[in-house]
């Protein structure tokens, strides 16, 4: 039953035009606006879409909400902090100067949006 539904997942923020902003101005995205006053639509790669909803008392995600696969993560990171894009250093995964984690696994590199929910971009492959 479920497996024919074409679902989608959403997150919330504590501001539907800052969030708007970011998303299609930092980040490139297309935003569209839902029927309901506060609710946004991400259109990403293969027809693929995430609802964004502003709550009042939105408390940010502790964990990846949104991961972006790019063939370079050098290239994309560069871009990303040219359009004022932060990227969060750690210490576990240990994160270089760029942010990018190099520790096994995937090359990864994690930023927040304006309500401080945590993205990421990873290299493919």
């Amino acid at each position: 039953m479920l497996s024919d539904s074409p679902a989608f997942s959403g997150f919330s923020v504590d501001d539907a035009d800052a969030a708007r902003h970011f998303y299609q101005e930092t980040l490139g995205l297309r935003v569209t606006d839902e029927a309901m006053d506060g609710i946004l639509r991400l259109h990403l790669g293969g027809g693929t879409s995430v609802l964004v909803y502003a709550k009042p008392d939105h408390v940010p995600a502790t964990f990846t909400v949104l991961n972006f696969p790019v063939p370079d993560i050098e290239k994309a990171v560069d871009e990303l902090a040219a359009r004022g894009v932060r990227f969060q250093r750690y210490e576990y995964p240990p994160t270089d100067e760029k942010g990018i984690m190099r520790a096994g696994g995937p090359l990864i590199a994690w930023f927040t949006d304006p309500a401080g929910n945590v993205l990421s971009v990873m290299q493919e492959g």
